[in-house]
């Protein structure tokens, strides 16, 4: 226990550049309390003290801002880094050396008994807001981008982004929509699907925009070339008429 213990603190000391000393993790850091916390919380789960483990875990949330199920079964080296928001349901597997950010969520799908949340394999790092669902399995050093929401299995050394989320990258190399590999990845070429919406949202506005200037002028845009046709074959039917009158008196 005391060993696992050492090594969130040794993970928060390799992985936060903020870490100035391990009396400082130890002391200050929520994500490695939580972990501490949960040795404990853990071992009466499975020595079947189920209310006093769960009496422990909501403590530890109230604290931390935390919440990890007595149950669930968190590997050596896990990082959870700021920590406020993560939730880690009952039947949850994460790995070795596992980074967790603020907002994740490892939850189930549903009010099914049995493994019902996500196995997070070695070195996995799964970013701020994420939400991973159900019995799935996120692969070996595979990276969750922030706001995904995953709800199937994800092999190793993938990058995953979006909502849902879709794998865009393996071993660091661009999987293009066709299914094929593309150029090396990097951070700035990630999809950015809010900016892509804001886009849409702004051309729609100056389309919109345009529209109503066009209607208050009173004409839309090719009504003067048109409106000017119309009045010239009104003028040459009447001059035909008048002339076909004119021949008939």
């Amino acid at each position: 226990m005391l060993s696992l213990l050492g090594s969130y603190i040794n993970a928060a000391m390799e992985r936060d550049p903020a870490a100035r000393s391990r009396l400082e993790v130890a002391l200050l850091y929520p994500g490695v309390h939580a972990l501490g916390w949960h040795l404990i919380s853990h071992w009466l789960y499975r020595h079947n003290a189920r209310g006093l483990a769960r009496a422990l875990s909501q403590l530890v949330r109230f604290f931390t801002g935390i919440e990890i199920h007595p149950g669930a079964t968190i590997g050596r080296g896990v990082f959870i880094d700021h920590g406020i928001g993560v939730v880690i349901g009952e039947t949850a597997v994460v790995g070795n050396d596992v980074t967790l950010y603020q907002g994740v969520t490892l939850g189930g799908t549903g009010k099914e008994t049995g493994k019902r949340h996500p196995t997070i394999e070695d070195g996995v790092v799964v970013s701020a807001g994420a939400t991973v669902l159900g019995s799935i399995t996120i692969g070996a050093r595979c990276k969750i981008g922030a706001g995904a929401v995953v709800i199937h299995n994800v092999p190793p050394d993938s990058t995953v982004v979006g909502v849902p989320g879709r794998v865009v990258a393996r071993a660091g190399v661009k999987i293009s929509p066709a299914g094929g590999p593309g150029s090396v990845l990097e951070h700035g070429d990630l999809p950015d699907p809010v900016g892509r919406t804001l886009e849409m949202l702004l051309r729609k506005v100056h389309m919109l925009e345009a529209d109503v200037a066009a209607l208050r002028s009173g004409v839309g845009p090719e009504a003067p070339a048109s409106t000017g046709a119309m009045h010239d074959q009104y003028e040459t039917h009447a001059t035909e008429e008048d002339t076909a009158n004119a021949g008939i008196s």
